[in-house]
């Protein structure tokens, strides 16, 4: 390095690329990428995520998560976040190894981040599923050893002012999804439930009492899946999207809802009508 070139950032940093700040990383040091990474031999033992929902109503979409993260039989975690915003109009739930999966979730965000940066706009919510998608692929390798990351993509279109929902699978097929859908171990129960409450004339507070009661009949019957924890004080965590932005609703506003939907329930846990 010439005196000149004291203090100035490496030509890697000034020379022109794409926009996608994960081709970068995997040009000048792919050993940074979480799936780049070797991974000693045998199986690993590692905390797993579980249940995420999510729906459409009128105006916008909802995200939630339960809390709980297991390791074989154990409780790993009792209020570990799964469901974060992405960018002002868009959120992920993760669902599969928890340290991969929020490690993915971080450089999305910086990938969603870099874009707009460098090309002076957002990208477009179709743009953003599908370089997640291209994100989950490149894991394929860990995945095949036990370590896969199945997030579900939610955000608000604006040019169509509506909530749009994306899932994926190990491989990185991305997939719209309409009205709602669930991933994770207690996915099963929850898509059952919200497919008897879910209509398309709810409104904010009414959808996110449908996602509070799909995550309590996903617990009902999946011991993986954390209901909420009345004595501990901690709800799901739920996201909310429309045309004001991504947010996360206030545990007050979580909290009666939930209160709500167990005091309809006691008595009739199994929730026949």
């Amino acid at each position: 390095m010439t005196a000149a070139d004291a203090g100035r950032l490496p030509d890697t940093f000034r020379s022109a690329g794409s926009s996608s700040f994960t081709e970068f990383v995997a040009t000048h040091a792919p050993e940074l990428l979480p799936a780049r990474r070797p991974l000693p031999p045998g199986s690993i033992d590692a905390p797993h995520g579980t249940t995420i929902v999510v729906l459409t109503y009128a105006g916008g979409l909802i995200m939630a998560g339960d809390r709980r993260a297991t390791m074989g039989n154990l409780i790993a975690n009792r209020d570990m976040e799964k469901v974060f915003a992405t960018d002002e109009f868009s959120v992920v739930g993760i669902a599969g190894t928890a340290g991969l999966a929020i490690e993915l979730v971080k450089l999305f965000q910086v990938e969603l981040e870099h874009y707009e940066k460098i090309e002076g706009t957002l990208m477009s919510l179709e743009g953003k599923a599908n370089r997640l998608a291209a994100m989950i692929r490149g894991n394929l390798g860990m995945a095949m050893q036990g370590l896969a990351v199945v997030p579900i993509f939610g955000g608000f279109d604006l040019d169509t002012a509506t909530g749009r929902i994306f899932s994926y699978d190990v491989t990185g097929g991305c997939y719209e999804e309409h009205n709602h859908h669930s991933v994770g171990s207690g996915s099963l129960f929850a898509r059952g439930s919200m497919k008897k409450l879910w209509h398309p004339d709810m409104d904010q507070s009414q959808a996110l009492s449908v996602a509070v009661e799909a995550l309590y009949d996903a617990a009902d019957d999946d011991s993986a899946t954390g209901g909420p924890d009345v004595l501990r004080r901690i709800w799901p965590t739920v996201a909310i999207v429309d045309a004001e932005g991504a947010r996360f609703a206030e545990d007050a506003s979580v909290a009666a809802a939930v209160e709500a939907v167990l005091a309809r329930r006691t008595g009739n846990p199994g929730g026949a009508r």
